[in-house]
């Protein structure tokens, strides 16, 4: 079902129109995934953006390493045109990717790029069973060099519903401010119906609980970098002892 919904044109223009663009913070999210990479690895040779959508992160990626290589990596069409869209034929080098990776065979697409100095992950992985996520980032953590990054921006499991109603009280206002700055029409009350009524497919697992899994994984320097109630920044290194692949 999640494929089926997701590959569909007007599912991705609703959300890359729409929902994105009232998440909150959202150019901070990217400021700290910037000066986390350049404080660690201030010449990027290339990275992964997994999950890549329009592009967005890898985007910011080539604003502050131009000279880098990048693979935009997804597993349906509509993202990957809306993201060589927006790469446009400019000086930035690239290659696009369809990966899907609730399959464990998800690297084989990316293998001829690897290893790489940061993957990187925003609002894509949160969509599948723990037990994958945790597949998903072992495979993440054999793609990097060692000493290589993972950063990782997505939604998160809050541990109250204090918190989560808070969340989403915050996230319908910023719906309706943003289809209102976009010249929509629409009540506030029309606008958190048609949000509601969308198709679900989040499975999300608390910040604390993942940071565990990337250290079991074997990554050093775990932390949340970033927190906004339900959205978290979150990754670490992969060892400069670790064999390259």
């Amino acid at each position: 079902m999640r494929e089926e919904v997701w590959k569909r044109e007007d599912v991705a223009r609703e959300f890359l129109e729409g929902t994105r663009g009232a998440i909150p913070l959202a150019e901070e999210q990217i400021n700290v995934i910037l000066n986390l990479i350049k404080a660690e690895k201030p010449q990027l040779e290339n990275f992964l953006d997994l999950g890549c959508g329009d592009g967005i992160l890898g985007r910011a990626i080539f604003s502050a390493f131009p000279d880098s290589y990048g693979v935009f990596a997804d597993f349906y069409e509509p993202m990957l045109k809306a993201a060589a869209k927006k790469l446009g034929a400019g000086k930035n080098s690239y290659l696009l990717a369809t990966s899907d990776f609730s399959n464990d065979d998800w690297v084989l697409a990316v293998n001829n790029n690897v290893p790489f100095d940061l993957v990187v992950s925003g609002l894509a992985i949160h969509h599948q069973p723990d037990e994958r996520k945790k597949k998903i980032y072992e495979g993440i953590y054999e793609l990097l060099k060692p000493g290589g990054i993972f950063l990782h921006l997505e939604h998160v499991r809050l541990n109250s519903n204090w918190a989560t109603n808070m969340f989403k009280e915050n996230l319908h206002d910023l719906l309706y401010e943003f289809q209102k700055s976009e010249g929509g029409t629409k009540s506030k009350d029309e606008v958190v119906k048609e949000f509601n009524k969308r198709q679900d497919s989040n499975i999300l697992a608390p910040v604390e609980t993942q940071c565990e899994w990337l250290r079991s994984i074997g990554f050093e320097q775990v932390d949340c970098f970033f927190k906004y109630f339900e959205l978290a920044i979150l990754g670490g290194l992969k060892p400069q002892s670790s064999s390259v692949l």
